[in-house]
Order: C-alpha cells, then structure tokens, then sequence
C-alpha cells in the first residue's frame, strides 16, 4: 500500500506532472490511499468537486482517520526528532503510513527522511 501526501493528491490533477505519471503507474499494482492530514490540505485546495472526485477514485475512499493510536504515534516521531515545529503535521501523516503498513509518496523528501530511521518507508 502506498500513502498519497498531498503534494501526490494535488500532482494527481495536474496533467502530466511526475506525480501524475507514477500514481499512474502505481494505481496498477497497488492499494493507495492517504491520510486525514493530508486529505485535509489537498481539500484546502483549490480544488472542485470533479478534482476531489479524480482523486476519491485513485484512492476508492481510502482516507484514514486520526485515531488516538495514530496522535500517540505522530508525537513519539515529532519528540524523536527534536520538536521541529515545521515536522508537527508531517509527523501526523508519517505516523498514518507506519500504522497502515504503508510507503509514503511525497515530494517534500528532505522533511520526511527525519522519520525513516523511525519506522517510515519512503516511495519515490
């Protein structure tokens, strides 16, 4: 299973774009899905409906909600990483990959990398 930041969400409406090409491809042969965080940044848009419906039918509806294990895990990886406060929401959709077992698909590589040597598969 690959978890869609959402610079993946947002790429997957651009025609052509490198993130639109390896969603494609990736669509394929596996699951994807994404993370409440990052589900509520692609919606902060600008998106419209049909966008939102594009990208509900790349991921079949797969959003996972924060739940208290999902919260307990995103602050064990921001206090592992020293509280940087530009990490706080990237530890939020971090944690919903590990969780679901899954890789990460973003573009944002450098902040990330922070919470691989902590559980967190990457996806380029």
């Amino acid at each position: 299973m690959i978890l869609l930041d959402s610079n993946f969400l947002i790429g997957l409406l651009v025609s052509g774009s490198a993130e639109a090409g390896k969603v494609e491809t990736w669509f394929m042969d596996t699951e994807l899905c994404t993370s409440s965080v990052a589900w509520y940044e692609f919606l902060s848009g600008p998106v419209d409906e049909e966008g939102i419906a594009v990208v509900l039918s790349m991921i079949s509806d797969r959003v996972f909600p924060s739940t208290r294990d999902q919260a307990q895990e995103a602050a064990r990886l921001w206090n592992s990483t020293g509280r940087l406060r530009r990490l706080r929401l990237n530890a939020t959709i971090a944690s919903a990959a590990i969780l679901v077992n899954a890789e990460l698909a973003t573009a944002n590589i450098e902040d990330f990398q922070h919470f691989v040597p902590l559980g967190l598969r990457l996806r380029n």
